[in-house]
């Protein structure tokens, strides 16, 4: 049986107003207040647009336009860990897309798809920034360079083993590999 899903304005309404209080027009909000509904939901409902478009004052489909525009939201749940491969000119020609299909292999899942246990999301992205150093990738937003099928084996083994102790890796620093 699903639980039913506690509204936004339920569940973060101090933080809601103070995001609106930043924006003379409450549309200006959407960006933020989407990205606080991923952050405490793990992805973004067409409940929670639709939500988010009755507090912003729009249509539900101009919420759904900008879900899908930008590869930054989830519309479904994601696994613990999100393994973007960049797989851009600088990165495909250095071998992004061997990383690609050496994670579809290690973890058993297709890019797109997630594992079994929950821990991983593999997705294939365009130009994380990081080309001076490529092949690249993104781990829960954490640049991870120059790598190889080899740092990604002792890269899966560390996060596996950091899953099993319940620590996840802090989010969106910059991890450069030699």
């Amino acid at each position: 049986m699903t639980q039913a899903r506690a509204g936004l304005r339920e569940t973060c309404r101090a933080e809601v107003e103070e995001i609106l209080a930043r924006y003379p027009e409450r549309r200006s909000a959407l960006l933020p207040l989407l990205h606080l509904v991923q952050r405490e939901e793990g992805y973004i409902s067409e409940a929670a647009m639709r939500e988010v478009a009755e507090i912003v004052g729009c249509r539900p489909v101009d919420v759904f336009d900008v879900v899908t525009f930008y590869t930054v939201y989830h519309r479904q749940p994601v696994g613990k860990y999100l393994l973007e491969v960049c797989r851009t000119l600088s990165c495909a020609l250095l071998g992004g897309r061997k990383l690609t299909r050496h994670l579809e292999e290690r973890l058993g899942i297709q890019a797109g798809e997630t594992t079994a246990d929950g821990l991983f999301t593999l997705r294939e992205v365009e130009c994380i920034g990081a080309c001076s150093n490529a092949p690249a990738m993104l781990i829960n937003n954490r640049i991870y360079e120059n790598l190889t099928p080899e740092k990604l084996d002792a890269i899966l083994e560390q996060l596996r083993a950091e899953a099993s102790e319940r620590v996840a890796p802090p989010e969106g620093e910059r991890q450069g590999l030699p």
